[in-house]
């Protein structure tokens, strides 16, 4: 017994001095905080991942809120922020997600979405941690920012073929709501309408006004009445202005544009004949334009009104768009108040080249002509569509183009802002008829988000 206790307390001692394991252990010992170290960095990485994508939901949730936030009762507001979220966010992981909205009108209108949710944990889950708490805020403001929109909209001829009126209608018709939508109360939008073809109408009613130049219109329209049965007396004389059919053409002197431009600008008629607006009885006068307004039904009820008939001059139809913004002749611009923030913006849409020439006569061999007026690329792009984006203003350009035609370069260099003179991005072009559809509302969500401040 003496012998086996000795030998076991040898063991023991030799145990105790032994060194030849150390390393291992060592090593095992110091992989610890290692292994502990990436084990915190995958769990928080995938917590950042799912803070993201709940950001990126509460951000659209805020967005999607502020359509209709302030005709909510506060139980309605947040079931529809909950559901909104619950359809963006698409990490199951999650747990014990809270959403809670909150919508403000003091200052502006404001909804702001929280959200908070548990994220489990795997490595961290060893040390006792066993959730990461994630959160996040959104907010959209809005009511500081106003839009004006005008709309100068293609009425020719050739919109007769493929479709293309009804589906200018119904895009038009479709823009209008969207626009409707963005607005808290009136007056945050506002929207003209100037159908054109060769001509604009300005409404057969003004015909006493003192911004009309009468002139070609008393020479080309005229009666003759004789009297006497030998050696009669004729008479000529014009007709009664009353008879007018409300059509104006190109601003400018009689043998060319002439003066200041005229043609090319919104500077309000005065007492000479070329700042007036000509009177022009032409057979294919489209439907009369509406100035800015938030008369939605109105508005509606003109583009019923719209059909296809004459040629093409975009410049009439674009500088009426942006006289409509400014006010002058038939039309009057609301004044803008200091307390808020105005975008003017300005949509032509086109499905041909210009054809159409005051002076020139009618024909594609004068569309270089009509061009110049729009975009002068001899003059560094002078022309209307400089002056409007100099005057402050945003102009998207689309082409329909469903017969093939060569890219209209004069409506892609048109497209921009006062900010980006050129923008490609502000330029489409449309190969179907259908397509108008798709793209009046891609350009109705950009304008709506400028309504939301952020």
């Amino acid at each position: 017994m003496h012998a086996a206790w000795t030998r076991i307390a040898r063991h023991i001692a030799n145990f105790r001095s032994a060194n030849k394991g150390n390393v291992a252990i060592t090593f095992a010992i110091a992989t610890l905080p290692l292994v502990g170290t990436v084990g915190m960095a995958v769990d928080y990485s995938h917590a950042n991942s799912v803070k993201a994508a709940m950001q990126a939901a509460l951000d659209s949730t805020a967005l999607m809120l502020s359509k209709d936030a302030a005709t909510l009762s506060n139980t309605a507001l947040q079931t529809k922020a909950k559901s909104y979220f619950d359809a963006l966010f698409s990490k199951p992981e999650a747990k014990n997600v809270t959403i809670t909205a909150t919508y403000t009108s003091t200052g502006g209108s404001q909804i702001k979405v929280d959200g908070a949710a548990q994220v489990p944990t795997g490595f961290l889950g060893v040390i006792g941690h066993q959730n990461i708490n994630i959160n996040g805020t959104a907010t959209a403001a809005w009511g500081s920012t106003r839009l004006r929109v005008a709309l100068a909209l293609d009425n020719t001829g050739s919109m007769s073929s493929d479709g293309k009126m009804a589906a200018l209608k119904s895009a038009t018709k479709n823009l209008l709501t969207q626009l409707k939508s963005a607005a808290t109360t009136n007056g945050d939008v506002y929207v003209s309408i100037i159908p054109f073809a060769n001509d604009v109408n300005v409404g057969a009613s003004n015909y006493n006004a003192n911004w009309i130049d009468w002139k070609d219109w008393d020479d080309e329209n005229t009666t003759t009445s004789c009297t006497g049965r030998r050696g009669r007396t004729c008479k000529t004389v014009s007709l009664n202005h009353n008879q007018w059919n409300g059509c104006v053409t190109d601003r400018g002197g009689s043998n060319g544009p002439t003066g200041q431009n005229y043609d090319q600008n919104v500077t309000l008629p005065g007492s000479s004949a070329s700042s007036k607006f000509p009177a022009d009885q032409d057979d294919n006068c489209p439907a009369k334009m509406m100035g800015l307004s938030y008369d939605w039904t109105a508005m509606n009820d003109l583009v019923d009104d719209m059909s296809p008939a004459g040629s093409t001059n975009q410049p009439i139809g674009l500088v009426w768009a942006w006289q409509s913004l400014v006010g002058g002749g038939p039309l009057t611009a609301p004044a803008k108040d200091a307390n808020y923030k105005y975008t003017d913006v300005i949509i032509l849409m086109s499905d041909g080249l210009n054809t159409e020439n005051r002076w020139n006569g009618n024909g594609s061999s004068v569309s270089a002509e009509v061009d110049k007026r729009m975009y002068d690329s001899s003059k560094s792009g002078a022309g209307t569509c400089a002056n409007i984006k100099n005057g402050g203003v945003t102009l998207y350009t689309i082409q329909v183009n469903t017969g093939g035609d060569p890219t209209s370069t004069l409506l892609q260099n048109c497209a921009g802002s006062p900010e980006q003179f050129s923008d490609a991005s502000k330029f489409y072009m449309v190969t179907t008829s259908s397509g108008l559809g798709s793209v009046f509302s891609q350009i109705g969500t950009n304008l709506t988000k400028l309504r939301v401040a952020k």
